[in-house]
């Protein structure tokens, strides 16, 4: 009858108006005028308040908000470093209380993003001149061991430079091959962005390179060395920079360097330069090309299409 095709039609156009609303509150599409005469619905997107945690006014009188350009606080676990220096760079020049931002955006990053890297190294071959891998310990950013393993070297050690090393033939006897050890730290620092002192004699020892966008290199930084009052090409220890700027004592005694302590000092010296560094680095940085979804010239309309229905709307229609 007129009376049930009229009442389908009304459903179907119920269902278009609130499938609508929603792109629109999702910023998929630009809002546009509507007739006063059209009637809420009941549960719709559309005409639902929106909570302060959405960063958007609560919608009145049926008018859909302007989306406003907003930064979201986490970045995916596989984001680039790129994106995450790209990330701080924005957050920092949005105003008032831009540094809380970037610290909470860190956050949901940093577990599985940045690790600190300390290796020890005793010397084999030819009158113990070659230096060859023989501990290794990695830190998170809270300075967590995620990992510390003493390591048999490839060939015969010649010294065992315990003064500087700690390591001593007592240690060898758990230690676990080279290849191993080697496997095992390479997956670890797979697409992390490591940070260490003088950090290309670690990745010397376990014969690996590091891409360099990735690298926190603290013997590098020029605002460590300006905060310690030391020229920026000097040459400057990791036990200076602790007691200079953490007013902590490393490496102190007979017994020899803890691979564990200096990569937890590495971590807390980039962690108090970290928001300005990642700054500098954002700068240095190429132009990040326009996503489509947000450029200004891309057709909206095409998020119409069935296929960007959610599923519940979708199911309803059934």
């Amino acid at each position: 009858s007129p009376q049930g095709r009229s009442k389908k039609k009304s459903r179907k156009h119920q269902r278009f108006l609130e499938h609508r609303a929603l792109l629109e509150q999702k910023g998929l599409l630009s809002p546009r005028g509507r007739l006063g005469s059209q009637t809420p619905v009941e549960g719709s997107g559309a005409h639902a308040p929106l909570t302060k945690a959405d960063d958007t006014a609560a919608l009145r009188c049926g008018k859909a908000p302007k989306p406003k350009r907003v930064v979201s606080a986490s970045l995916s676990p596989s984001a680039s470093p790129d994106s995450i220096a790209r990330h701080h760079s924005v957050l920092l020049s949005q105003g008032n209380g831009s540094t809380k931002r970037v610290r909470t955006s860190s956050l949901v990053l940093r577990p599985g993003k940045y690790v600190a890297i300390d290796c020890e190294m005793v010397g084999t071959g030819p009158q113990g001149r070659l230096s060859e891998l023989a501990r290794c310990s990695v830190v998170n950013y809270d300075g967590d061991v995620i990992y510390d393993k003493y390591v048999q070297p490839e060939l015969p050690i010649m010294n065992y430079r315990t003064r500087w090393s700690g390591i001593t033939k007592h240690h060898m006897r758990s230690a676990i091959p080279f290849k191993v050890a080697q496997a095992e730290i390479l997956k670890i620092l797979k697409d992390k962005i490591v940070v260490g002192h003088a950090i290309h004699n670690d990745f010397q020892a376990l014969k690996y390179f590091h891409p360099k966008d990735r690298t926190r290199d603290t013997s590098q930084i020029p605002v460590l060395k300006q905060r310690a009052g030391l020229p920026v090409r000097a040459t400057v220890s990791l036990k200076n920079l602790a007691m200079q700027l953490l007013n902590k004592k490393i490496q102190v005694g007979c017994k020899g360097h803890s691979s564990v302590e200096d990569a937890q000092t590495a971590m807390e010296l980039y962690r108090l330069v970290e928001v300005q560094w990642e700054k500098e680095l954002a700068h240095s940085l190429p132009p990040r090309p326009p996503s489509p979804v947000t450029d200004p010239n891309a057709d909206s309309n095409q998020y119409m299409d069935d296929q960007y229905w959610p599923t519940d709307l979708m199911a309803s229609s059934l």
